[in-house]
């Protein structure tokens, strides 16, 4: 066979295993979709006139997705003037095959995190939307619930992601793959090549370095935990180390932590903030990760605060630091916060 036949054969097989391949498993996104201004909108924000028009009574609308043989309800938590809110919307929303797919196996109602409107939860309590979304724990915009057609939550993304991840949240649920396997591993089969490639990392002055010892158990530390966990040949990474963590105002902030960085998919040796022996890849696994860079923030004697585990910029990023900088988390959610100074 020719050199050109044999490059034909190989590019058509190269054609033909791209268009075999699940939703999950193709990655082109525009880089945009990790690296833009994260500050609060000036204009509104307007939803697709596919979203259900609900009267928030979650348990019909619940039945009626079942009805029409959908795979169940998505709830949308969102704010009007929500950069990551706006970029769902123009980005992953603007895609065909995304909408085509969202509405062939759900229906998907919206939710205001600010709003008055009564919200009939799937436990048959009635209260606002605000009160639902605190309910729920919804710290970042735009957070979605995945529920089944028996009403228990399959999923829930917290903040943005790209398109290609988002594929696969859909397909993950309304192909049942939840019942047997945690999304982090269905994510992982679909992009092995990416995830186990443990190239180098991003290094930063301030992350501590091994042995990699968080026990707080026995001798409580004077300052909080930030735990890094990222991966080689990471975009998402890159955007927050050549990006956000370059801001002098960032950078200051995280002077004020105890901060460690691991390679999530790594077999580095870990004693975890609760005194537990284990290695950075279980770790993770038992954190339920599966976006890099995510960030969990622990107090001064080892209890998880809060994650950051999606795309994140630089306004949102230091409004979480400030929070538990000032120790608000004490007494006061991060969205009860974050109301008081028009975040």
């Amino acid at each position: 066979m020719s050199r050109r036949s044999l490059y034909l054969t190989a590019a058509l097989t190269a054609l033909l295993t791209l268009a075999a391949l699940p939703l999950r498993a193709v990655p082109g996104d525009d880089p945009s979709a990790y690296s833009f201004d994260d500050f609060p909108r000036e204009e509104i924000l307007d939803y697709p006139d596919w979203f259900k028009e609900s009267f928030l009574d979650l348990p019909d609308d619940l039945a009626a997705a079942g009805a029409a043989g959908k795979a169940g309800l998505v709830v949308y938590f969102g704010q009007r003037r929500c950069a990551y809110c706006h970029k769902l919307m123009d980005v992953n929303f603007a895609l065909e095959d995304i909408v085509e797919y969202t509405r062939r196996n759900f229906d998907l109602v919206p939710i205001d995190i600010w709003g008055v409107a009564e919200v009939t939860d799937l436990d048959g309590e009635v209260l606002t939307e605000r009160d639902y979304a605190l309910k729920h724990g919804t710290n970042f915009t735009p957070s979605l619930i995945f529920y089944d057609r028996e009403g228990r939550e399959a999923l829930r993304l917290r903040g943005y992601y790209p398109p290609y991840q988002f594929r696969a949240a859909l397909e993950y649920v309304a192909d049942g793959h939840y019942r047997k396997e945690s999304f982090r591993d269905y994510l992982a089969r679909g992009e092995g090549r990416l995830v186990f490639d443990l190239g180098e990392l991003n290094v930063q002055d301030f992350f501590a370095p091994p042995p990699y010892n968080l026990d707080r158990t026995r001798f409580p530390s004077e300052r909080p935990l930030a735990v890094f966990f990222e991966q080689g040949e990471c975009h998402a990474c890159d955007v927050l180390h050549g990006q956000s963590l370059r801001k002098p105002a960032i950078y200051r902030l995280f002077e004020g932590f105890d901060n460690v960085q691991l390679d999530m998919w790594s077999d580095t040796p870990v004693i975890t903030p609760d005194g537990r022996r284990t290695t950075a890849r279980d770790w993770a696994a038992d954190l339920g990760l599966f976006f890099a860079p995510t960030i969990i923030f622990f107090d001064e004697r080892g209890q998880e605060v809060m994650r950051v585990d999606s795309v994140v910029g630089f306004f949102r990023l230091r409004n979480v630091l400030n929070y538990i900088t000032s120790r608000a988390y004490l007494t006061e959610s991060y969205q009860s916060w974050r109301s008081t100074r028009a975040f």
